[in-house]
């Protein structure tokens, strides 16, 4: 009789891993949509400031300003 009860678990922990694939899929769907790239994992303020100093730099030399 007490063989089974393992099974018991397995329901509910696949509900669960379930909604957590669901969320993150749901997750990285709308930023996707809302950005046209995937969301770069770690990406804190100082790595937005260093891409946007980069490309600033990068455009500059690529298209000089004429005087």
């Amino acid at each position: 009789m007490g063989r089974f009860q393992w099974m018991e678990a397995m329901l509910p922990l696949g509900i669960i891993a379930g909604m957590l694939c669901i969320a993150g899929n749901v997750q990285y769907t709308i930023h996707k949509a809302a950005h046209g790239r995937p969301k770069h994992i770690g990406n804190d303020m100082w790595d937005v400031a260093m891409e946007r100093r980069d490309k600033k730099i990068v455009d500059e030399k690529l298209y000089p300003a004429t005087n």
